[in-house]
């Protein structure tokens, strides 16, 4: 295509980033804001994608809870969240890694008998004055760190599957804190904790900010250091699951939040495998059921023709990373309540001041810094989502009993 993209005006460039955003979310505020937000990312991806001699093609596909990012960094990046980024095909060389992989994922285990709160507790206490390692690395344990946590749910027996599975289930959502620096087992998964994985990286400075990566030989490294941590991610779930509950039938243990070859990234989605019968876990909020589903291959010609999708994705040449999409949200996602829309972004000095309406008032609400506003989690609509959009069957409801975050 030539170097262009470079020398777009920036509302130019920003346009044509935000034509590679195809979005199935449920058209709120926070959703808006991840909208706003990832053009400033994938503008800078497709001026760093040109400048390698790549073609100028990241694209988003959001799952219905698209929402924002509280990782500061991430979002300052221009990253939303809930969705599948892809850049490259799965052999590229080449990893952004300002998305911020880490492996973030949840376990859903069976249990025969509900146990007490105080029993979870006293155990919970005895595993932290302990040092347990897996694989010689000290784990540090996560489960009262933002929206990580520790649930335990009760089968609805009215569900038509409910015999096939025990009757209580808890849910362990964690991530590696302990693999985010250098370790013996690689560099480190943040670039902004680690400064060998800095050294590492190359950046590029775009009018949208700079944009850190790494090519190479050190893309394929730290992608294998990846693939390690998101094992550990799983077996550091699988350990605090058999040391608070004992003896558990694992029903489902996927990853929502890590990298899937070094041209994709799943921000706050599950990855599809070819087994029809794996379950998928999506979290609502603590007080509403929990959801086991069964996935869909998605998106099928039919499903993006439907969605109005298809024409611009085979103006942009992007159609087959829509037809590669395959996710599933793993919540409902970040919910604004006093957000209505982002009316306009305003920039000064590269910070980005997003200009928001106000839900029930004539005024405005203006963002730089996500992280702190207050925030809930979207309820049933995004099940009902996955359902219209043919994107997944709810296989099984559970019922929460009570959420440990200690």
């Amino acid at each position: 295509m030539g170097n262009n993209i470079a020398e777009l005006p920036r509302e130019d460039a920003l346009l044509r980033a935000k034509r590679h955003y195809f979005s199935l979310g449920v058209d709120d505020g926070a959703a808006s804001l991840c909208k706003s937000n990832f053009r400033y990312g994938l503008g800078k991806i497709h001026h760093a994608q040109e400048e390698l001699g790549m073609d100028p093609n990241g694209t988003f596909i959001s799952t219905p809870d698209e929402t924002i990012s509280r990782n500061v960094r991430r979002w300052q990046s221009g990253y939303g969240y809930g969705g599948k980024l892809t850049w490259g095909s799965k052999k590229d060389s080449l990893i952004f890694v300002d998305v911020k992989p880490n492996g973030c994922g949840m376990l859903v285990g069976g249990i025969q008998e509900l146990p007490e709160p105080s029993e979870i507790i006293t155990n919970i206490n005895q595993i932290l004055q302990k040092e347990i390692f897996i694989d010689n690395i000290p784990i540090q344990w996560d489960f009262k760190k933002g929206n990580h946590f520790i649930d335990v749910l009760e089968v609805d027996q009215k569900g038509e599957n409910h015999e096939k599975y025990p009757p209580y289930m808890f849910v362990i959502h964690g991530s590696v804190p302990e693999l985010r620096k250098v370790t013996e087992k690689g560099p480190g998964l943040y670039y902004d904790k680690s400064p060998e994985l800095m050294d590492m990286c190359k950046s590029m400075t775009t009018q949208f900010g700079d944009i850190f990566y790494l090519d190479g030989t050190n893309a394929k490294d730290y992608f294998k250091f990846f693939m390690y941590a998101k094992w550990y991610a799983a077996e550091k779930r699988r350990k605090a699951a058999e040391m608070v509950f004992g003896k558990f039938k694992e029903i489902s243990n996927p990853m929502h939040q890590g990298l899937l070859s070094m041209g994709e990234m799943l921000l706050g989605a599950q990855h599809i495998t070819e087994n029809p019968k794996k379950l998928f876990p999506v979290a609502l909020r603590s007080d509403l059921p929990m959801y086991l589903v069964t996935a869909l291959p998605n998106l099928t010609d039919d499903q993006i023709d439907d969605v109005g999708f298809l024409n611009r994705a085979e103006k942009l040449e992007v159609l087959p990373h829509l037809k590669d999409f395959n996710a599933l949200p793993h919540g409902g996602g970040y919910k604004l309540p006093h957000i209505n829309r982002v009316k306009d972004v305003l920039v000064i000095e590269n910070d980005r001041y997003f200009i928001c309406e106000q839900k029930n008032e004539d005024a405005i609400t203006i963002f730089s810094d996500v992280a702190e506003t207050q925030f809930l989690y979207r309820g049933k609509k995004i099940i009902n989502k996955i359902e219209d959009l043919a994107l997944g069957k709810v296989e099984l409801k559970m019922h929460p009993k009570f959420v440990l975050k200690i």
